[in-house]
This record gives C-alpha cells, sequence and structure tokens, in this order.
C-alpha cells in the first residue's frame, strides 16, 4: 500500500513542493529514506520509529520504502521527519490518506512522540497558502504560520494529539498571530556630545537610506552614534516586516511567532568569515547582510576585516540581494542593507595628534586605509571625519534634541519619498537609479555646473556621480525643496571621498 503527504524544501527563501512517498513492500524488513537528502532527513528513520513506538505502535514487517519527490531537489533539515510519519501511518491504514491531501506537513519529531520547531515555517505557510492547502505544523510554531493570512493552521503539540484531530477526536484550535514585539530603542543621541557634522551626516544618512563610513580616533563616539541609528530609523511597515520575519524563520531565530517593527540591527565581529558575512556554510544559511535585511549592517574596525570578506559584500550592496553557489544549488537571500562602517584613521588611531601619534604616520595610515578596497569605498555614499572629542564638550549639559526629534523628521522625509516612488519598486532614494533617478534628482544649471567641475577635479567614477545625485536629493527633501540646487549638490560632495592622485 502507498500513500503521499506534501510538504517543502528550502531553496533561500524559497519553499518548494515535495512530495513525501511511502510504500510497504513485501520483503525483508528494511527503512530506506531516498531522495537527495542530507544526513538529518537521513536520521528521520529512527526518530519515526522512536515516535511510532511511543505510541504503542509497532512497524508492519515489511520493507519500508520513502521517496522524496522530486529526487534531484537537495533536502536539508529535520522537518521531513512529521511528513514521512504521516506518510508510514497512512499506508499503514491507520491515518486517512484522503485528510491529508489537503495539508502541506512541516515538523522534527522526538522520540516520545512530540513535535519540535524546526525553521521555516512561515515559509511552508505561504507556500501552503498559495497552493491552496492546510498547514500541519509544531504546536510552538503555530503562532508564527498564522501569519501567512487564510490558511489554515494545525498546530498539534504531539503525533497522537493530531491523529486524533484527524479522527475528529479532540479538535485542536486554530493558533492565533504572534504579536508584533515593541520597538526596542537604544542608545539616545542626547547621549553623543558634540559631533555636531558626524549627526548631521547620520540622519542624512537615516533620511534617504544611505551607506555611511565615519574615520575617527578611538573614544569619539563613532560606535554610540552608530548604535543611535535604528532608534531614528522608521519602524517596518507591515510588508517590510514580512519579509524580514522570512529571512528570521529561515535561519531558525523567530521564536515564538513574534513579529518585529524594529529594524534589524547587526553587528559583526572583525573575526568574521565569509560565510558568516555573506551566508553559506554545509547547510546554506543567511549570513549577517541577509539578517539585516531592510536594517542596518554595522562594521566597526573596518580595516580589520579580512580584506576578501569585505569584497564580498560588493555585489550585495549594488543590488540587493546576495547569491550563494554550489554545485548542486543557488540560493539567493535578499540583502538590502543600509550599510554603517567604521575605523581608526591608522593602526594607532592618532593620526596628526602630534602627542600620541606614533612614529610611523603618516605611512602607517596609508597602509592601514588601503586595507578597504577603493570600490568597496566607492559604494559608501558618505564619508565623515569624527574629532576627538574634547574636555570642553564633555562637561556641557546633553543636548536639547534627541532621537525622538531627529526621528521625527527622518519620518517625514522617509514619507516624501514613499509618495515620490509609490508607483516604482523603489523604497527611498538610495535606491533609485537610471532614468527615475535623473527624473527626480537632476540639478538645476548651477547645480551642474558644480557637479561637472567636481566630477573631473575629484576623478568621480560613474557609481560616485550616481551617488552624488542620491545624496543630493535626499539633502533637498531635508530642506523641503522640490528640485536640487546648488547647494543641496555642494553638501553631498562635501561628503565624497576624494580619490588619491597617482
Amino acid at each position: 500500500m502507498a500513500a503521499i503527504v506534501s510538504t517543502v524544501a528550502y531553496l533561500g527563501l524559497e519553499a518548494r513542493g515535495v512530495e513525501v512517498q511511502v510504500q510497504l513492500i513485501p520483503g525483508l524488513p528494511a527503512f530506506n529514506v531516498v531522495g537527495l537528502g542530507d544526513k538529518a532527513v537521513g536520521e528521520s528513520r529512527e526518530r519515526v520509529r522512536g515516535a511510532i513506538a511511543a505510541m504503542g505502535l509497532a512497524l508492519p514487517p515489511k520493507r519500508i520504502a520513502v521517496n522524496l519527490s522530486p529526487a534531484d531537489l537537495p533536502k536539508e533539515g529535520s522537518h521531513f521527519d512529521l511528513p514521512i510519519a504521516l506518510a508510514l501511518l497512512a499506508a499503514m491504514g491507520i491515518v486517512d490518506a484522503e485528510a491529508l491531501a489537503d495539508y502541506v506537513v512541516v515538523g522534527e519529531l522526538g522520540l516520545d512522540a512530540r513535535i519540535a520547531p524546526s525553521p521555516g515555517v512561515l515559509l511552508a505557510a505561504l507556500h501552503a497558502s498559495a497552493e491552496g492547502k492546510g498547514l500541519i505544523c509544531p504546536a510552538a510554531q503555530g503562532a508564527e504560520a498564522a501569519w501567512a493570512g487564510t490558511v489554515e493552521v494545525v498546530a498539534p503539540p504531539d503525533l497522537l494529539s493530531l491523529l486524533n484531530h484527524l479522527k475528529g477526536q479532540g479538535l485542536l484550535g486554530s493558533p492565533e498571530p504572534g504579536e508584533a514585539e515593541p520597538r526596542v530603542h537604544g542608545p539616545d543621541l542626547k547621549q553623543v556630545k558634540g559631533q555636531e557634522t558626524a549627526k548631521r551626516a547620520l540622519e542624512i544618512a537615516a533620511c534617504g537610506g544611505h551607506n555611511l563610513l565615519m574615520v575617527g580616533p578611538p573614544g569619539a563616539g563613532k560606535s554610540l552614534m552608530a548604535s543611535c541609528l535604528p532608534g531614528i530609523l522608521p519602524p517596518l511597515d507591515a510588508s517590510e516586516a514580512l519579509e524580514v520575519s522570512m529571512v528570521q524563520s529561515v535561519a531558525g531565530t523567530l521564536t515564538g511567532g513574534r513579529l518585529t517593527r524594529t529594524r534589524p540591527f547587526r553587528s559583526p565581529h572583525h573575526s568574521a568569515s565569509m560565510a558568516a558575512l555573506t551566508g553559506g556554510g554545509l547547510k546554506v544559511k543567511p549570513g549577517e547582510v541577509s539578517m539585516a535585511h531592510l536594517g542596518v549592517l554595522f562594521l566597526d574596525e573596518l580595516p580589520e576585516f579580512n580584506r576578501a570578506v569585505l569584497d564580498s559584500l560588493r555585489q550585495p550592496l549594488e543590488t540587493g540581494t546576495v547569491s550563494v553557489a554550489r554545485a548542486n544549488a543557488h540560493v539567493t537571500f535578499p540583502a538590502r542593507v543600509q550599510l554603517i562602517a567604521a575605523m581608526n584613521p591608522c593602526r594607532c588611531g592618532h593620526l596628526g595628534d602630534a602627542g600620541l601619534a606614533c612614529a610611523r604616520a603618516p605611512k602607517c595610515a596609508a597602509d592601514y586605509q588601503t586595507k578597504v578596497s577603493g570600490p568597496l569605498l566607492d559604494r559608501i555614499d558618505l564619508h565623515v571625519e569624527v574629532q576627538a572629542v574634547s574636555a570642553a564638550d564633555l562637561v556641557l549639559p546633553p543636548p536639547a534634541e534627541g532621537s525622538a526629534e531627529v526621528a521625527a523628521r527622518v519620518a517625514a522625509v522617509r514619507a516624501v519619498q514613499r509618495d515620490r516612488y509609490r508607483d516604482d519598486a523603489v523604497r527611498t532614494n538610495a535606491e533609485a537609479e537610471g532614468d527615475l533617478l535623473e527624473r527626480v534628482a537632476t540639478p538645476d544649471e548651477p547645480g551642474r555646473k558644480l557637479l561637472a567641475q567636481a566630477a573631473e577635479a575629484m576623478r568621480l567614477s560613474a557609481r560616485g556621480y550616481t551617488r552624488i545625485l542620491r545624496v543630493s536629493r535626499t539633502i533637498a527633501d531635508m530642506a523641503g525643496s522640490e528640485g536640487v540646487g546648488r547647494l543641496h549638490v555642494a553638501e553631498a560632495l562635501s561628503y565624497r571621498r576624494q580619490a588619491p592622485r597617482a
């Protein structure tokens, strides 16, 4: 007798349909799972065997053949346990196979028949909704699956309660979507003494979604200002929160089905590997750049990162996606991030201070800064020099304007951009390009002349020219100007790193 149960395999943020086909064949007892599964899928035999035994049932003395179709699609993870068990019980005649035909099933089994959480349930729920089916998932993830919309969700705590539900005995209630987490506010900008130029650059970056590099001595407040950024960014809207939660779901970090409205803030250590930053590994998982999707990726001590690791960010920063290529699969994750980086001017950190700088200055500064490649720096819109904080600044009272006031201005500018790009697949000025950018950010005649002169004098690349236009558009929005003028272009140019002379 044969039975079929639907489940999914995850490739990046895509859930692909998989059929679990189980057949009982006369012959010597055996339990085989085929279909290009990884070690976790192969080990599901023992978990399924133990779970069925825990309910007081015995496997039939036959060959049990389990096929995961399509057979050429790589399958990873323990979420195949529950569909394999249900298909086996259907083949044994304990569960009605027709009752299972209307569901997509995911979940890991314990040896005591409990159903444990597994990554990717939100993706499985969205796939089930698109297929017009319901979803059977672990009880701990029912609230997560309920965010998918109108899909019917059955979330049993164990295998026995699921069997009773399918037989109409002891029906399980439908889970409610998890509560949205309250916004988490980090440090307040009132804690930053002085640094008016850097705070202005931080506000421009927040308004337009631009990348920012802060260069300054140790203790100047670079890390503090970066950690203040999530507090001035607008909260995620409903569709953005779902995008972020899909990444968290496949990474296994979405707990309790609670979606968050706070933009992600990721700050990996400079010892991070390429797989940790961009994604990959034995089981391909999203990296830090994807975990920060629609939020902030903060790289402190930028030159201390491995140069090859930093250069792996060049493509994600340009396209908003990261592709992980493997011999048997190509996986794509979203990576629309705002890069905030901080670095010292040299290894000792005190370049320009005669009393503290090392004896190798200024050569040590040139050696240190060349650890970051030019093409990566070209993708950073705003470069700002952060000066050391003086004792006179430290004794001053906190500034009257903090994160709340700046956040209100940022929200107003973002609202202008949202209205401007409502008919385009663009959220912020930092994403505008091509004809769209020319239409909304072309300066007036004095601005064009200044930009043309600066492009030649500063030896701007085509990418650098485009980024100047984007920043100019943001500065004009902050000033409430319909068009881009000379003053807006001039301020944008002041934040641009000049290419070194040969």
